[in-house]
């Protein structure tokens, strides 16, 4: 069993899908050759637990299953287990390129949320790929759309996860020094259904995912990859910012975009609250230098000093 300290790594959308991209299976596979590069020289020092957004890929296979009249369309949840099917085989595949003597393996990740949770009544997350307003009379009466910047998305539910269910087998493999993918797109999102568990159409936030994992597998540290270089005050200003250390007390004084920054921290400020490890936010490419402090934002402890 490795020594190395355990760390659980969210990629965002942007080591998939570059925003603007067009959704084409050869630009993923070069998005995530990159991501792999960082996660390779990552692992040198720690024991790296994967988990990875769906976001576009989730959207555009909802677009293709509404496309096919002969049988009924298949459920989201059903939807996300295949986007962690494919996301997973491409991440897999390119880490085994770049790093041949390590073993990664794919879990097909199911996460407990709760039923009465008030998201199911209030959709909120994006998914799938922007649209312009003269697109809008064409979509499917049945989505819900919310303004996204400039364009228009799909959104649906975004229930908080409450277990990850498959951690004990996530744990196991980490002992056999696997390198784990897991929880993609926050994980097929369940509730429990008499003594067994049943899948329901929403889309779990894959930060607050992988921070629950993280404090589930007792990581020693998260790290949160976007398309952001930190965490900043003042976004999107003249006056803006980064934030290079802050405590989770101090955080919680500052407003973010419940859109795009917002999920992010208040997932790293779960994760150190109750564990006291570190979280960190940055760029994808900047992935080492954020943990030894270089850039990015690290969140600590509110005790800390």
């Amino acid at each position: 069993m490795s020594t190395k300290p355990t760390l659980v790594v969210a990629l965002g959308g942007n080591a998939l899908l570059k925003r603007g991209q067009p959704l084409e299976a050869d630009l993923q596979q070069k998005n995530i050759e990159l991501a792999a590069q960082q996660l390779a020289v990552l692992s040198q020092d720690w024991r790296i637990v994967l988990v990875h957004g769906n976001g576009p890929q989730v959207g555009l296979l909802a677009l293709q299953n509404e496309a096919y009249q002969a049988t009924s369309p298949y459920p989201l949840d059903i939807l996300v287990a295949e986007t962690q099917g494919m996301i997973g085989y491409l991440l897999q595949q390119a880490l085994h390129n770049y790093l041949p003597d390590c073993s990664s393996v794919c879990v097909i990740t199911q996460v407990l949320t709760d039923s009465d949770d008030p998201a199911y009544h209030s959709p909120n997350k994006y998914i799938g790929p922007s649209y312009q307003q003269e697109q809008l009379p064409y979509l499917d009466t049945t989505w819900q759309i919310k303004p996204d910047g400039d364009t228009f998305r799909r959104v649906v539910a975004s229930p908080r996860p409450k277990k990850i269910i498959e951690t004990p087998a996530i744990t196991r493999l980490l002992e056999d020094d696997h390198l784990v993918i897991c929880c993609g797109g926050g994980g097929v999102p369940v509730i429990e259904k008499g003594s067994g568990l049943q899948g329901t159409p929403a889309v779990v936030d894959k930060d607050l995912a992988a921070a629950l994992l993280a404090e589930e597998l007792d990581a020693d540290a998260l790290l949160i990859l976007t398309d952001a270089k930190a965490v900043y005050l003042d976004w999107n200003t003249p006056q803006q910012s980064a934030i290079s250390n802050i405590t989770c007390q101090e955080l919680n004084t500052i407003t973010f975009d419940q859109g795009s920054m917002g999920p992010k921290v208040k997932a790293c400020c779960a994760f150190v609250e109750k564990t006291q490890g570190i979280a960190a936010i940055g760029a994808l490419d900047d992935a080492l230098d954020i943990l030894n402090g270089k850039q990015g934002t690290r969140i600590y402890p509110s005790h800390s000093s």
